[in-house]
């Protein structure tokens, strides 16, 4: 038998990030891979129903159904879910994901985003963008991060424009709505040569809250 040497010894060492799920902790948020546990904290978060009003989910009616509702996030394997914990009082503060991921070409999207009403306008949604897309462009490094929203709700087009994203188009007939309705997708996109300025522009929003 002809032992390995060398180079020809596997490196054990090497990490396929895009495999990986991890944390990631800020000062004023800490994204946790989603688990079951969460369900009752997002029930707890989610209860303005406001909040449901442009997502792909109605709101849930009690516990069991949200529940439910982590279950099937759990079980949809193209996406990577995390609650959303205040940092400072580990209340779950909402959920946000990576999906439509694609190793081979560097790609992902941001989604599935929602903050309950007691951390909106706060630092929160802020730094887990900015934790978001440190994973992914200095971490994975991706070379694309997309974003796609209903083109009626003009608030959450505002929020990523001021990412630095450009508006790419929109796809008509793209969804369904909970009601039932067609649902026109406005898509963003950001590439690797365009997130330092918008990093820089992140950690300088930052400093205009207060410290956690």
């Amino acid at each position: 038998m002809t032992a390995l040497i060398g180079s020809a010894l596997p490196n054990l060492s090497v990490v396929n990030h895009w495999q990986t799920h991890p944390a990631l902790t800020g000062e004023h948020v800490r994204l946790e891979p989603l688990t079951a546990e969460h369900a009752k904290g997002l029930f707890e978060a989610g209860q303005d129903p406001a909040i449901w009003t442009w997502l792909s989910l109605r709101q849930p009616a009690d516990l069991p159904e949200a529940e439910r509702m982590v279950e099937a996030m759990l079980a949809d394997r193209t996406r990577q879910a995390w609650a959303q914990l205040d940092a400072k009082t580990g209340r779950v503060a909402g959920t946000t994901s990576y999906y439509q991921l694609n190793e081979t070409h560097r790609i992902l999207s941001i989604g599935y985003t929602w903050l309950g009403a007691d951390w909106h306008r706060t630092a929160l949604n802020t730094e887990a963008k900015l934790l978001l897309l440190t994973h992914a462009f200095d971490t994975l490094g991706a070379q694309r991060v997309s974003w796609e929203t209903d083109i009626r709700n003009l608030r959450s087009q505002r929020a990523i424009e001021r990412l630095g994203a450009l508006r790419e188009g929109v796809l008509r007939a793209h969804r369904i709505r909970p009601d039932g309705s067609a649902r026109d997708t406005v898509v963003y996109s950001m590439v690797e040569n365009e997130w330092p300025p918008a990093r820089k522009r992140l950690r300088e929003r930052l400093t205009a809250f207060p410290p956690a």
